[in-house]
């Protein structure tokens, strides 16, 4: 990429929108260029931070592994997301470890480029706050989830998610392409492949959802809402 391609790249990433030409021009030159293959190691939980990772194209999932070797994703970042923003601001490791889900083409940004760049670029280091704070929002919100709710509610939360609708317009018979394969879903529940395999087996035995293929069929959309929800009972599971 040229450096004008890298600093119109930056433009469309949220921390940096709406900074001048010239102060994208000047980061852009400091960027460096990396690529990662599906499966990929970006970065690894308790690596000394080096910078700041940006998404250009392809997606990269942040995970936390157990001592079981179980993956828990902690976030998904796809074009314009941000990595390591919090290790880049506190100075320590990385805190989860960064995976290519697609094909990633990347921008890396040295953490004593960001810290000057924000230092220099208030408006652009609030922005940063607000990032941080909202991921932070979406972490606890998984950590109630995986304390507070069984598989079967995870799942029925997170099929709605995939199904792009929000729970008052979803209808019986709405449908869409699942686009995570059941071991991806399972490391963002929180579990393993064959309790989502299960799970969604039952969820289709018991008339919530009807699965052909990658084609998954909102059978009840009353029972979905409501398991999704965290009511078992009313669902009338």
């Amino acid at each position: 990429m040229t450096w004008e391609e890298r600093a119109e790249a930056l433009s469309r990433v949220r921390i940096f929108a709406g900074l001048g030409r010239a102060e994208l021009m000047g980061l852009a030159q400091k960027a460096r260029e990396r690529h990662a293959t599906t499966g990929d190691v970006v970065f690894s939980a308790g690596e000394q931070a080096e910078g700041l990772f940006v998404v250009l194209r392809g997606a990269v999932r942040a995970v936390r592994v157990n001592a079981d070797g179980r993956e828990q994703t902690i976030h998904v970042e796809t074009e314009g997301g941000v990595l390591a923003e919090v290790a880049v601001f506190d100075g320590g490791d990385y805190p989860s470890t960064a995976i290519a889900e697609i094909d990633a083409h990347l921008l890396f940004l040295a953490r004593e480029d960001v810290m000057r760049f924000l230092e220099l670029h208030p408006k652009a280091a609030l922005e940063a706050l607000r990032l941080m704070a909202e991921k932070l929002r979406q972490v606890s919100g998984l950590a109630e989830r995986l304390a507070l709710r069984d598989v079967p509610q995870r799942l029925a939360t997170m099929i709605l998610e995939m199904s792009g609708r929000a729970p008052v317009t979803l209808r019986d018979g709405d449908s869409f392409s699942m686009p995570l394969s059941h071991g991806q879903i399972a490391s963002r529940l929180g579990t393993v492949r064959e309790v989502v395999t299960r799970a969604m087996q039952r969820l289709a035995r018991q008339g919530v959802i009807a699965v052909h293929g990658h084609r998954v069929v909102i059978v009840s959309a009353t029972q979905l809402v409501r398991l999704a929800e965290g009511s078992r009972a009313e669902a009338g599971l």
